[in-house]
């Protein structure tokens, strides 16, 4: 090649550079000045290499903490990205005076601590936290570079759309008091955070308060509310009254630990309101209000309703419990070592949890296709999608169904979804007859017109409150209701999921004037972790 030539392809590369391109700019010409020879090193392959990772997250740190933007960004998998949130890091949310201490390498992911500062108009506040970073093979260059994400540069950083921001705070801060005036705190509640954030995004001005200075990361992509990262300058809280029972939230916080993946709600029957919620998530995510997932046998409470309505059957009628039973080409069968029992009631049906009793009445007059569907929504409130509980909340899918899926509606698996605030709900119209849409913070707050439904008639309810008392003194909830003083029942349930070995463990229960459900992911039958859960939160009382 001659030099004019050669000149001219790289005055062309030089102006892509300029233009934008970045880190494979530089590669181009990186590989136009080997000559186009033979000798330029061979690309690397493979997972980094253990000095690898500890010469890259290095390199990292030390131009993360100088602010050398750029530089920090050269060492990413992402230029431009890394270079945007790394600019805003010290420019935009002024944090100054960055120190950086790695911990022990994991492979190739490296955990770090981070102390720093945030200063602004004369003010300034240390700031901590801890994150990690992982160290990858670049696929053209074959170096070893960081794994760009924006958790990297602060764990709350969740999408590309965040981005962390010092300024007035968008709401004012709250004081979130529990039904007797308690103040519910993060540090004390911390499964309480996401929706201490979301009310006081939602209530902040309505309570009074005045913002003040902060640092925050905004979450600008799925519509959830600001994580406040540290307090500047202190505003104005406003009092915010919650339904939440501080007695019944500490003990679900505790249950909830005991077990990964789970989520509790209670509420009072005789009101609607939300004594407790409590999630164990590693993704902090509101499952226990907004999750949606096959509830299981819990399902069948809705189920007997909807028999009992329609006059197929009554408690003290029959449901044979055989042990396998067809519905349009699938078989059902119940869990094993259930002995099958033809002279069955439906209340004997139900404390056992045995499935095939249930599928077997399906099919009887003068139920159809809608008819499950419309025992939810007209009776028991669910699957409108109208419900007001002051946060963000689902309020469960029964859609109408033919074929395999209708038999599997029914015992809670098939296409049929809930959440803990749904079945806790499902519980308190069975056991009161009358549907009370549950809620966090009063409608009168914002006058918020909450949902109805027309509930159940006075003896479907007191079937089921008897079917469910059975069930928690001689049936599959037994074990673990035992002990519970007071007027007590419940309903167990496991729904397989596709592809995982282990169900997820559902219950849902009842003591006095406190109704609660609880879901763990793959946490096996209903006594298994789900219960567990919910008796401690019904131990608790209201």
């Amino acid at each position: 090649m001659g030099k004019g030539v050669k000149a001219a392809v790289i005055g062309s590369v030089f102006a892509v550079m300029v233009g934008g391109a970045g880190y494979g700019a530089f590669n181009i010409v990186s590989a136009l000045n080997d000559d186009g020879g033979s000798g330029g090193s061979e690309v690397k392959s493979g997972p980094p290499s253990g000095d690898e990772v500890e010469e890259t997250s290095e390199k990292f740190f030390t131009a993360w903490e100088k602010g050398a933007a750029d530089s920090a960004a050269q060492l990413t998998n992402n230029n431009a990205a890394a270079r945007t949130l790394l600019t805003e890091y010290a420019e935009d949310a002024h944090i100054t005076d960055v120190r950086i201490t790695p911990g022990a390498a994991r492979k190739t992911t490296v955990p770090f601590a981070v102390r720093a500062k945030v200063a602004y108009k004369g003010k300034s506040k240390p700031l901590k936290y801890q994150s990690s970073l992982t160290v990858v093979r670049g696929l053209t260059t074959g170096k070893a570079l960081v794994d760009w994400k924006p958790a990297v540069v602060h764990p709350e950083l969740r999408t590309d759309q965040d981005s962390l921001v010092l300024g007035g705070s968008s709401a004012p801060p709250i004081e979130a008091l529990d039904r007797n005036g308690k103040v519910l705190t993060k540090g004390r509640y911390p499964s309480l955070g996401p929706i201490l954030d979301a009310l006081r995004e939602k209530y902040g001005k309505q309570a009074g308060g005045t913002p003040g200075v902060e640092l925050f990361v905004r979450h600008s992509g799925d519509g959830s509310p600001d994580t406040p990262l540290l307090t500047l300058s202190e505003g104005k809280a406003g009092e915010l009254q919650t339904t939440i029972s501080a007695s019944a939230q500490a003990a679900a916080e505790t249950a909830v630990k005991r077990y990964a993946e789970s989520s509790v709600v209670a509420v009072k029957p005789t009101t609607g309101e939300v004594l407790a919620v409590a999630n164990n998530r590693k993704d902090g995510w509101n499952a226990a209000f907004e999750g949606a997932a096959p509830p299981g046998s819990t399902m069948k409470i809705v189920t007997s309703a909807m028999l009992i309505d329609n006059g197929v059957t009554s408690m003290n009628g029959p449901a044979p419990c055989p042990d396998d039973a067809m519905w349009q080409g699938q078989t059902f069968k119940n869990l094993k070592n259930m002995a099958p029992n033809e002279n069955a009631t439906l209340a004997n049906s139900f404390m056992r949890s045995c499935n095939t009793a249930f599928i077997k009445l399906i099919d009887e007059k003068p139920l159809t296709d809608e008819s499950l569907t419309a025992e939810a929504q007209t009776r028991f409130g669910l699957g409108r999608d109208n419900w007001k509980t002051g946060i963000t909340s689902v309020d469960g899918s029964v859609p109408a169904e033919s074929g395999p899926d209708r038999a599997a509606n029914a015992i809670g698996q098939g296409k049929v979804t809930m959440n803990p605030l749904n079945m806790a709900s499902v519980t308190a119209t069975a056991i009161t007859g009358t549907f009370r849409q549950p809620y966090l913070v009063s409608p009168k707050l914002d006058n918020r017109e909450l949902a109805t439904a027309q509930g159940l008639r006075s003896s479907t309810a007191s079937q089921l409150k008897q079917m469910m008392r059975l069930t928690a003194t001689q049936g599959t909830a037994a074990p673990v209701m035992q002990g519970l003083r007071g007027d007590i029942g419940a309903k167990t349930g496991s729904a397989e999921v596709d592809g995982v070995e282990t169900s997820n463990s559902w219950f849902t229960g009842f003591r006095d004037d406190v109704a609660a459900a609880a879901m763990s992911e793959n946490g096996g039958h209903g006594v298994d972790a789900a219960g567990p859960i919910v008796k401690a939160v019904l131990a608790a009382g209201g």
